[in-house]
């Protein structure tokens, strides 16, 4: 599908701009559905003059979504947060959002809907995340049949949100507190892995309308990587264990503060359960990609958390 028209919601964050690269230097035309078009403007020299434009949308607005999905040959939603803030619920960017999507693009004759859920996305999950998760592909797959539901683990890259914010943390604390001693497991995804995956799939018919669970090929605990991120960085610091049920007060005090909070309520809760693939549904092996290993790339970008911004280890010696 040469110079096909994509629309990408949610496209100027982190998984969406790794995506965007891919699919500019294969010739793909790019909407870029966003709240603020101008906050991406960096992304729209990615491609040709003219392969990327942005487009003001409101995803709770009906009207605004349809706009965004008229004429693209393919829709991809990456909308999502990961708390609640104001008008910004998981009922309204997981949920109501999602099926808005599905059902515009389904009116507007889209040919292929993909729609990023979450690993561990359950209807039954004590975490309104994970609730609203599952719920929300539910609905893109019902108004949009056919769609693609792509499931993935943390995701972790250069400029991830993940071992990026807990380095910066472990950096300037004595102490950091883990769930119940941080024994849940998770199974981090490379940002680079997804973005390949997810092309791989809009140019592979036979690979699209199904569910696909996106891990790497590791498991580890919480404190395995926080212990990986201390030994990365040079850092210091006590890692306690805290029952789930104390942390979750703590939360909730954390949660006031205003911007983003540090820790919420619903983030402990899960917490509180392994993050890991079933095994139910076919993964990055299954588009022949070899998921690439935390060991190999969180190191090199985690230099700069060292003391001296990794500078001072690479000085020589002093006589």
């Amino acid at each position: 599908m040469a110079n096909g028209l994509i629309t990408i919601f949610g496209g100027s964050g982190f998984i969406g701009r790794h995506l965007m690269r891919r699919l500019t230097a294969k010739g793909y035309r790019i909407r870029l559905a966003s709240r603020d078009p101008e906050d991406a403007t960096d992304l729209m020299t990615q491609g040709s003059v003219g392969q990327i434009v942005g487009l003001k949308t409101n995803v709770r607005n009906q009207a605004s979504v349809e706009r965004a999905v008229r004429g693209s040959d393919i829709v991809i939603n990456l909308v999502g947060i990961l708390y609640e803030s104001g008008a910004q619920t998981f009922g309204a960017v997981h949920v109501d959002a999602a099926e808005r999507i599905a059902k515009a693009s389904k009116q507007a004759g889209v040919r292929h809907l993909i729609h990023m859920s979450a690993l561990g996305a359950d209807r039954a999950h004590e975490a309104g995340y994970a609730r609203s998760k599952a719920v929300g592909e539910e609905l893109a797959a019902t108004e949009f049949p056919g769609a693609t539901i792509l499931r993935p683990a943390v995701v972790f890259g250069r400029d991830d949100d993940f071992f990026n914010r807990f380095a910066r943390i472990l950096a300037l604390s004595p102490a950091f507190p883990l769930v119940d001693g941080g024994k849940m497991k998770m199974q981090p995804v490379w940002v680079q892995d997804l973005a390949e995956a997810i092309l791989r799939i809009i140019e592979t018919p036979d690979q699209q309308g199904k569910t696909w669970e996106f891990t790497g090929p590791d498991i580890y605990s919480l404190r395995d990587l926080m212990s990986k991120i201390l030994d990365a960085t040079g850092r210091k610091c006590l890692l306690l264990p805290v029952p789930a049920g104390v942390m979750s007060v703590m939360a909730f005090f954390m949660g006031l503060i205003p911007g983003r909070p540090p820790l919420t309520t619903d983030q402990v809760k899960l917490l509180k359960v392994d993050n890991v693939a079933s095994g139910q549904y076919p993964n990055l092996a299954d588009l022949g990609i070899t998921a690439g290993r935390i060991d190999a790339i969180v190191p090199q970008y985690l230099q700069r958390y060292k003391k001296g911004g990794g500078y001072q280890s690479a000085l020589p010696d002093q006589p």
